[in-house]
């Protein structure tokens, strides 16, 4: 690992400033993405400057929703006791994911920040264009089987690696930031991760300096009925091949309203609005949600060994709604 400063500050403005004023700064907090990608001298910080400890660790209710903290541990989340009665697709996503070691130490931020786990990302001898800008992607032509088929490029066919942004993604969530300037902005969860289009190496919608500060979920009564759905090689410990975060609002037999986010299969926390649509209106039948499926991944684009991600991530989708319909609520 190469030398560097750990810097620490009395608050938030304080870090993102001190980010803002050295190109090659990182925020650190739990460091359960950042110090393993320091190892293999993927990120070479020459400064972090933790935010740890600035007061970002709450979950605040109302009944307009829920704000919570950037530093709010995945665990601490994962188990609140309001995350679980009214997003059950939330807590679900988070602890399908990593160890109970990790979550205990990994932040809600720092989950929406983490990068792609793609092998050729992480191998610095290997051609990455999220790595190393206009270098080639080796991905495209090597072993995939793990890769995105939605929202990928000619320049990069990397997934997405969580599983609580597909969540976050049904659930309408708002990312609220801090600008070295002392401004905030609010940036809707759809839009904060970016397609990698041709500049794979721009991945969210956020400047260098500006800080995450809290998440806010709305109130969405129809998010007790919802379901988080992980098809992985192990029980545990494991990256998705595909999953799907739902919610599903019924009026007797008929979908009111359909929410469908995909993971695993996608480039950024996939939202399947068409899928939604088709499905408003319709009764709650195994049919329907095949139909929402099939729009879902209308678009996908395979490779030479991942082409087993589209039909397995269709009966995800349908198997998901169909869990969420019989739940008993």
């Amino acid at each position: 690992m190469n030398a560097l400063t750990f810097q620490r500050v009395p608050a938030a403005a304080d870090a993102a400033s001190a980010v803002a004023a050295r190109p090659r700064a990182m925020f650190l907090a739990g460091g359960t993405t950042l110090v393993d990608l320091m190892k293999i001298d993927v990120l070479t910080p020459d400064t972090v400057v933790s935010v740890r400890r600035l007061g970002m660790s709450g979950i605040d209710v109302s009944d307009d929703g829920i704000a919570i903290g950037a530093t709010v541990t995945n665990s601490h989340l994962a188990w609140h006791p309001v995350v679980r009665d009214r997003y059950p697709v939330l807590s679900e996503a988070i602890l399908s994911g990593a160890t109970t070691q990790i979550r205990n130490m990994a932040t809600v931020a720092g989950n929406i920040l983490q990068r792609t786990r793609c092998p050729y990302f992480r191998d610095v001898h290997a051609s990455c264009n999220r790595r190393q800008p206009g270098s080639g992607c080796d991905a495209l032509d090597g072993f995939n089987r793990g890769h995105a088929v939605l929202g990928v490029s000619e320049h990069c066919i990397a997934t997405h690696p969580s599983d609580m942004c597909v969540a976050m993604a049904v659930l309408d969530a708002d990312v609220h930031t801090l600008r070295p300037d002392g401004t905030t902005r609010s940036i809707p969860f759809r839009e904060f991760h970016l397609a990698p289009g041709d500049t794979p190496h721009v991945e969210v919608a956020l400047a260098h300096g500006e800080l995450i500060t809290h998440i806010v979920i709305p109130h969405l009564p129809a998010a007790r009925r919802s379901h988080y759905l992980k098809v992985r090689d192990r029980a545990s410990y494991e990256f998705a091949l595909a999953s799907a975060a739902v919610v599903l609002d019924l009026d007797g037999d008929t979908v009111r309203v359909a929410r469908l986010g995909l993971g695993g299969i996608a480039t950024k926390p996939w939202r399947a609005i068409e899928a939604e649509q088709i499905l408003t209106g319709r009764k709650a039948t195994d049919e329907a949600f095949r139909d929402a499926a099939d729009i879902a991944l209308a678009g996908a684009v395979a490779r030479e060994h991942n082409r087993f991600k589209i039909e397995l991530a269709k009966r995800t989708v349908a198997r998901a709604f169909a869990t969420a319909r019989d739940a008993n609520i």
